[in-house]
């Protein structure tokens, strides 16, 4: 399966969840979940890290992290390795605990309607399970989550924070605005209860699972060329999978214009030119040089036919073993 991107700067928010191997429980008691409770405490503190929400199932966790500085890796690194240590060392145990790399979701921390729909779908993680009765009422009672600190202040780290995911809804952190949430949570988890399917009670959280960013085009857009400047090496971090194939169509895409700009050209001229014209062949070039979209996306995208030869009359032009002027005309867009 393509993996997720990392994507770390600083001030990034995600939604930060991992399951136990092979589906295995991470908690087998509430000893273990005050151990892991501890464990997010000192990342947060070594770390800088903000929690707006988080909630310990039992063979899995979610969290709503902000990370002022970009360390997401080493600190999940850290925090993850150190709860395993610990847990094995409780249980009696050894080898791996977590499956495979963890899930880091980006959400846009600007917008606080992304922050409320994670934060809600993290705190109805326990009404979602089935874990209390249709009147909603367990859900401040379930103990390993962020719900009843929010309606609580005076038992909050301080790493825990409140203010973006209330805010949304114009309430403040007062006991007005921690009354209001409190009933908002209820009333959804007794909306949830009616459902044959829960999963569809908020068509946000269809992003959530699925997806790997949380936001809008723009947003979008952003992440992408963040993942450009790694990629280019103006930036640390670690991607792969469809990620980098999206940022690859946008850069094509990009190259594409500037090629047909060089030449004067425009879309409605690709159709009427030859499909093996020189022109074509060189922002073939300038594409394929440059990215890795598949021979296909390019002869579509230029109107090129089949193309026979494609490949090595590319790579004819790379080696530069006949001159070609439209070749030399492009060869430096590279920016």
């Amino acid at each position: 399966m393509p993996r997720k991107p990392r994507i770390e700067y600083a001030g990034a928010v995600y939604h930060v969840m991992c399951r136990g191997n092979s589906g295995a429980d991470i908690f087998l008691s509430d000893a273990d979940r005050a151990l892991f409770m501890q464990t997010l405490d000192e990342a947060c503190d070594r770390c800088g890290w903000k929690a707006h929400a988080f909630v310990l199932m039992s063979n899995h966790y979610h969290i709503l992290l902000e990370t002022p500085e970009p360390n997401l890796v080493a600190g999940m690194k850290w925090m993850q390795g150190t709860y395993t240590q610990r847990f094995n060392r409780r249980n009696d145990r050894n080898g791996h605990l977590f499956q495979g790399r963890y899930k880091a979701l980006v959400i846009d921390g600007g917008k606080g309607e992304y922050f409320s729909t994670v934060a809600g779908y993290i705190h109805l993680n326990p009404a979602r399970a089935r874990l209390f009765d249709r009147s909603g009422g367990g859900l401040e009672e379930y103990a390993w989550s962020s719900f009843p600190l929010y309606l609580n202040p005076s038992e909050r780290p301080d790493w825990l924070r409140v203010e973006r995911v209330l805010g949304n809804f114009q309430w403040k952190d007062d006991s007005s605005g921690r009354r209001d949430y409190g009933r908002h949570m209820r009333t959804r988890a007794r909306e949830m209860a009616d459902l044959d399917d829960p999963e569809n009670l908020d068509a946000g959280w269809k992003d959530i699972r699925r997806g790997w960013f949380l936001g809008d085009d723009a947003f979008r857009e952003e992440l992408m060329d963040r993942i450009g400047n790694v990629m280019s090496g103006k930036q640390r971090g670690s991607f792969s999978g469809q990620q980098v194939e999206g940022h690859d169509l946008v850069e094509a895409e990009r190259l594409v214009r500037r090629g047909l700009d060089a030449f004067g050209l425009n879309d409605a001229d690709l159709e009427n030119l030859k499909k093996n014209c020189p022109e074509k062949y060189a922002i073939a070039w300038l594409a394929r040089r440059n990215t890795c979209v598949k021979n296909q996306w390019i002869k579509d995208r230029l109107r090129m036919g089949k193309a026979t030869n494609f490949s090595s009359f590319l790579a004819r032009m790379e080696s530069r073993q006949f001159g070609v002027p439209e070749f030399e005309r492009v060869k430096n867009i590279i920016s």
